[in-house]
């Protein structure tokens, strides 16, 4: 072989090697069914906290802010919980019947009082209204925490509740202006029923959820329970024996994802640390991704069957407020949580990457200043993104560059990709074989520290673009779907 000739066929090996090394191969095969309640919200009352639920009603046309539900439609929940540690003395007939009757009630956990404005009429509304399956955290004797006295339910009550909402004929609903049932399929028995010393034992948080298990089945046999299975505060997971012993009654079996905060000693990730070292906290945040999968990792070989993560957010100092949950350097870790989520589809069915809506709080997926419109957080965003471009079944990624986090899923010939660049500076090029063109909703800015406020509500909107041939080039700390057409 002629020199020339050498050298042209030694360029080609190059290029079809650095090809391969950056290819993104995916098997088409499908793995499991994508939960369409993977990507749920969390709504509850907070009180002097936080507005949250109050700030999302208007009082001026009595009905919930337009603005708010019009977002909330585009954010396209797969399900809206509601309850939380409110749930422990919350009396749902409270806040049923005529607005004007209903007795306001001192929100415990929280601060200040509830008005009860939004009641399970209101709030099923609301889902109906977006698209996104209701379910509550019923009042399971209060969690254990006797501190509440009068405020705690039974069984009895949960069960009258499962009546009320879905029997085809119960006067009472029917007197309140509903002929119709409200088909409440989906119910959580216990929020955080392990966590303190004030709760529950586990023997008896066992015994008290096939109590109201029986009853709430006995009322509809058709719902789907969820049950209580995180650690207890001996450190053990309670999933292994809530399932042994109550799993018969039991759908999906449930962990928070809490606690997401900084492991280092010297963290950068308190307080306005961060602004002195942003590329550190990129890191930082993308270990604490991690450990939402090791967390995952543990329900999944402690029990069988389907997992729900109710509730899950990024905790930070000051709580609840950290400003890093409005900018774009937050986006690696939502980015990353929920790929680890979906990826473990096969298993998660359930789960949330943020707090709802509120006014303070920045762990929030939908933020409600006042008087201007709502906005999407990069959680909220990267939660849109995700839920809106995704398949119906998880296939897997065989292959891809090292820096890019992504779970793929398909429906038909169309392939889906959710990918982030974990790269804090340099982009990734990403070659796609198999596919026959292609778009991408990208959300990428060029400075990692962009954030959203009510001035600029639209910072984090994803932009749209057709794929030029087979390949595609994600900026540093990006987060994409992209759309693939299979050969």
């Amino acid at each position: 072989m002629r020199r020339r000739e050498f050298l042209t066929a030694a360029a080609a090996v190059t290029a079809m090697q650095a090809q391969e090394a950056d290819a993104i191969v995916v098997d088409p095969q499908p793995l499991f069914a994508i939960s369409p309640l993977l990507y749920m919200q969390f709504m509850e009352p907070l009180g002097t906290t936080d507005c949250a639920v109050e700030a999302s009603w208007d009082y001026n046309a009595d009905d919930w802010r337009s603005d708010f539900v019009a977002l909330t439609r585009d954010l396209a929940p797969g399900a809206i919980r509601f309850g939380g540690l409110f749930s422990r003395y919350y009396h749902w007939r409270e806040g049923i019947g005529p607005a004007d009757r209903r007795p306001s009630m001192r929100n415990y956990v929280w601060g200040g009082k509830e008005t009860n404005r939004v009641g399970t009429h209101e709030f099923v509304d609301f889902c109906r209204r977006v698209g996104a399956e209701p379910f509550y955290c019923v009042n399971f004797l209060s969690d254990g925490v006797t501190r509440y006295g009068s405020r705690t339910a039974g069984a009895q009550e949960a069960a009258d509740w499962v009546s009320y909402a879905n029997d085809p004929d119960h006067p009472e609903r029917r007197a309140n202006g509903a002929p119709s049932p409200l088909n409440l399929k989906l119910w959580e028995i216990g929020n955080e029923t392990s966590y303190g010393t004030a709760t529950f034992s586990k023997e008896d948080a066992i015994a008290h959820t096939v109590e109201f298990s029986r009853a709430m089945k006995g009322r509809d046999p058709s719902i789907a329970l969820i049950g209580w299975g995180d650690r207890g505060r001996d450190g053990k997971l309670w999933a292994p024996d809530m399932q042994k012993q109550a799993g018969e009654y039991l759908s999906y079996i449930a962990i928070h994802m809490m606690g997401q905060t900084p492991r280092r000693p010297d963290t950068v990730l308190k307080g306005l640390r961060y602004q002195r070292d942003p590329q550190r906290a990129w890191e930082e945040l993308i270990d604490l991704a991690g450990v939402v999968e090791r967390r995952v990792l543990e329900i999944e070989q402690a029990c069988t069957g389907a997992i729900a993560i109710t509730e899950g957010h990024l905790s930070l100092s000051p709580s609840n407020a950290n400003p890093i949950l409005h900018e774009w350097l937050s986006a690696v870790y939502h980015a990353r949580s929920m790929n680890i989520y979906q990826r473990h589809g096969a298993r998660v069915k359930i789960a949330t990457a943020a707090d709802f809506q509120g006014n303070r709080w920045t762990n929030t997926a939908v933020m409600l200043p006042t008087p201007r419109a709502a906005f999407l957080t990069p959680a909220g965003s990267i939660a849109r993104l995700f839920k809106r471009h995704n398949g119906s079944n998880a296939v897997a990624v065989q292959k891809a560059p090292p820096d890019l986090d992504i779970a793929a899923s398909r429906t038909n010939d169309r392939l889906y990709l959710h990918v982030a660049n974990l790269r804090y500076t340099g982009s990734v090029e990403a070659t796609f074989p198999g596919t026959t063109g292609g778009r991408v909703f990208e959300i990428a800015p060029q400075d990692l520290r962009s954030y959203v406020n009510q001035d600029q509500p639209d910072v984090f909107l994803p932009r749209e673009a057709a794929m030029q041939g087979s390949s595609w080039r994600f900026p540093a700390g990006s987060v994409s779907a992209v759309e693939l057409e299979l050969a």
